[in-house]
Formats: C-alpha cells, sequence, structure tokens
C-alpha cells in the first residue's frame, strides 16, 4: 500500500521539490519535546525519531550516535561547548514582546530581552533544554522595506 501525502498534512512529505526540517541531536528526548512543545506550541506528529511540527517547519528531535553507512565518519551530538555555534534556530515571529512574555512565563531562559539590532530588527536569543541557540526577532519597518527594496530590484 502506498501512502497518499495529502492525507498526512502535517508530515513533511514532500510530493514534488523539499520540505526544510531542522534536526537536533538532544540528550533528553522528553526534556527537549517539552520545550518545544510546552513552551514554543509545537505538535508531535511522529516519535522514534520524534517529529513536531513548529509553525511553518519542522524540528526533528534523537540521540546522537556514531557513523551510519548513510553518514560514514560522522558522530552526532548535542553541543559542548553553550558559547560556540555555526548555526541556529531562527523565528521570524509578530510581536516579539508577546513572545517574549509567554515563553518566558513558560520557562524559556532568554540571554537577553528583546533588543534593538541597527534599526533593521528587533531580536533576542534563547537556549533550549540542550543548550541551542535559538533567535527570536520582529522586523522593523526598516527591515521591511530593505525586502520591498530587494524585490522591486529583482
Amino acid at each position: 500500500m502506498t501512502l497518499d501525502p495529502m492525507n498526512l498534512p502535517e508530515a513533511p512529505i514532500a510530493r514534488e521539490g523539499f520540505y526544510l526540517a531542522h534536526f537536533l541531536t538532544v540528550k533528553d528526548l522528553a526534556r527537549s519535546q517539552d520545550f518545544y512543545v510546552g513552551v514554543l506550541g509545537g505538535r508531535v506528529i511522529r516519535e522514534h525519531p520524534i517529529y513536531i511540527k513548529l509553525a511553518n517547519s519542522w524540528i526533528i528531535l534523537n540521540f546522537g550516535g556514531g557513523p551510519t553507512p548513510d553518514k560514514p565518519e560522522v558522530f552526532l551530538e548535542p553541543p559542548r561547548d553553550l558559547n560556540t555555534f555555526s548555526s541556529f534556530l531562527n523565528l521570524r515571529v509578530a510581536d516579539i514582546w508577546a513572545c517574549y512574555r509567554q515563553w518566558t512565563a513558560k520557562g524559556a531562559h532568554f540571554l537577553t530581552e528583546p533588543l534593538d539590532n541597527h534599526g533593521h530588527e528587533t531580536r533576542c536569543y534563547m537556549r533550549d533544554p540542550d543548550g541551542y541557540i535559538i533567535e527570536v526577532g520582529q522586523y522593523t519597518q526598516v527591515g521591511i522595506d530593505a525586502f520591498k527594496k530587494y524585490a522591486e530590484r529583482t
């Protein structure tokens, strides 16, 4: 029997093109699931590994491990150094102060309150239970105008 992806509207099953999902290697699946569901409002759509529908994207949570046939010589593990990263999640929100207050009340740990970033956006960063950095930002009119200006040129 072939599954019809249209009967699984929340699953990242592409009929054409592709979807983007972000995989996070975590220490404690339940704790990480609680954060992405309980604090950020995601919804679990599969277990083992855990797929969470988060706004218009997906987070995949699983333990780390050693090499596999499709990724020889690659080891997956949660961050060792909580102050050095090469990538992070970036959440664009409609009301940064409402998100900051709501997510703080639900247990999110922010590094600072929302701050102005050179007039283009207001942003702040939080950590998930494994220490991953998540940027939360809201564009200002200056930032929105920069997108409009680029769109007019192309």
